[in-house]
């Protein structure tokens, strides 16, 4: 009779555990995502082309309109801000930065590549954050490509006429600045909704509608209406680029230079408060 021999126990290795994501990992993946997608660089340089396109096109317009005016006499008309920046060429940047802002989150919804993402970094909260600090640098990069080039292009038309003025005039460098936060403002409102509403479609209209349509459905003769058509960010655009000061015997209420700065900085910022609160307690 045999007796069977001892086996020594065996051990297995430990389970590694992985180190949480960092934030600069999760700005690196989502710079990544957004880069990866094809139609993301076509239609930033389509648009930036179609801006400072239009700003050439309004400045050509004023161009011959100056012709034997006071500006070929010594007495140049100032600062015209609706052809360095013209509302055809920046209200259609404000649906473009709306529409691509709102992508970087529906795409990944569509595609299902939203869940890989959660169950790599359970904070769903730090990944609404990375996408909209990514988000946001982009269309602040872009922004200052577009507000610069519509500047450079009008004024070097303008100047055929004495009729262009440096970035030291006043209201220019305010419009400027407002000319180019307009598209990251308006990205971050297209990514809140993208997270809110989950659907590439109903969220494009959303944001179109809110962005575009919306402030015209509010006059400015009565004042509870004007309140409403300045909280909008359209509205406050064309007011940080406008250059005169209002008509005091005007009819109609007219926003503020701080309230409008104050608009730009809530929508934003709301949107993303949003998106971070509704990410975290809803499922993907």
């Amino acid at each position: 009779m045999t007796t069977p021999a001892s086996v020594p126990p065996t051990t297995s290795p430990a389970p590694v555990t992985e180190p949480p994501a960092r934030f600069r990992d999760l700005l690196a993946s989502e710079w990544i995502k957004m880069r990866s997608l094809r139609s993301t660089p076509w239609t930033i340089a389509l648009t930036t082309l179609f801006v400072i396109g239009s700003a050439a096109v309004a400045a050509l317009a004023d161009y011959n309109n100056l012709a034997g005016s006071g500006a070929s006499t010594g007495e140049p008309p100032g600062f015209l801000p609706f052809d360095a920046y013209p509302p055809a060429g920046y209200l259609t940047l404000m649906l473009v930065a709306c529409t691509i802002g709102a992508i970087t989150v529906v795409s990944e919804y569509g595609s299902g590549l939203i869940r890989t993402t959660t169950v790599a970094v359970p904070a769903r909260g730090s990944v609404v954050l990375a996408k909209a600090v990514v988000t946001a640098a982009l269309w602040t990069a872009v922004g200052t490509a577009i507000a610069t080039g519509s500047f450079l292009v009008s004024q070097a038309i303008l100047n055929g006429r004495d009729a262009g003025v440096p970035i030291s005039h006043p209201g220019v460098f305010r419009a400027l600045v407002a000319s180019v936060l307009l598209a990251p403002v308006c990205a971050l409102i297209g990514l809140g909704l993208g997270v809110l509403i989950r659907h590439s479609a109903a969220t494009v209209l959303t944001g179109a509608f809110t962005l575009l349509m919306l402030p015209t459905l509010f006059s400015r003769s009565e004042r509870w209406s004007a309140d409403i058509n300045h909280a909008m960010p359209a509205t406050a655009w064309k007011r940080l680029v406008q250059n005169w000061p209002p008509d005091p015997e005007s009819l109609v209420y007219t926003a503020t230079v701080p309230g409008s700065w104050i608009v730009y900085a809530l929508w934003p910022l709301t949107a993303v408060a949003l998106a971070v609160a509704v990410v975290r307690h809803r499922d993907v």
